[in-house]
């Protein structure tokens, strides 16, 4: 089980991230309204991942927040906000591990947290495109065999959590062809669960979220 750290300004943000992320199976160690909070007090258990949502606060305060606490450092840490490619380059300069827009689905954050947690950098691939060190990260260049268009579709499908029948009634084809479909994606990206398949699309750019 995935541990969490939550910090968000926000009560309602925190409460909202508490309730998303246990019924995805993952425990809460803590929850708190800065990431100074969250330095200055001792947890029970160490997380293996922090989440925050910084709400309203610019990117220059939020990075010196990160640097003076050491937080993102300590902790593989995912940022909930969309920002210009110079803060996002300073930031995961800085230790953070993974940027999402505030609205991304629970089960896809929850993905990146896990991915995160794992040491991998998480992504939404329209910030990576203004990113000077975008050619340093795993792209879908890398795969010995690319993903065709449609199974790039039936990922992206994985991705938001539906199973074989519901691909196949989204993408109006048999579930036979679904299941094909998803085993082609697992072997092409090596993996041996939709998860895992998830989290690697994820890596390397192939899920739009």
């Amino acid at each position: 089980m995935i541990r969490v750290l939550i910090v968000a300004a926000s009560a309602r943000a925190r409460r909202a991230l508490e309730a998303q992320l246990q019924a995805l199976g993952m425990e809460i160690v803590g929850s708190f309204a800065s990431t100074e909070s969250a330095a200055e007090n001792p947890l029970e258990e160490e997380p293996d991942v922090a989440v925050i949502d910084p709400g309203d606060t610019a990117p220059d305060d939020l990075l010196e927040s990160l640097l003076q606490s050491g937080f993102a450092r300590e902790t593989p840490t995912v940022l909930l906000a969309r920002l210009q490619s110079e803060s996002l380059s300073r930031l995961l300069r800085n230790g953070v591990r993974g940027v999402l827009p505030a609205e991304a689905p629970p089960q896809t954050l929850a993905l990146a947290l896990e991915a995160a947690a794992e040491g991998l950098l998480v992504l939404d691939p329209r910030e990576m495109a203004g990113l000077p060190t975008t050619r340093n990260f795993e792209t879908s260049a890398d795969l010995p065999e690319a993903l065709t268009p449609r199974e790039k579709e039936v990922l992206q499908l994985l991705a938001a959590g539906l199973g074989n029948k519901e691909i196949a009634a989204r993408l109006s084809i048999s579930d036979h062809t679904a299941k094909f479909h998803v085993a082609s994606i697992l072997g092409k990206l090596g993996a041996s669960t939709r998860t895992e398949a998830v989290t690697i699309g994820m890596r390397r750019g192939l899920i739009l979220i």
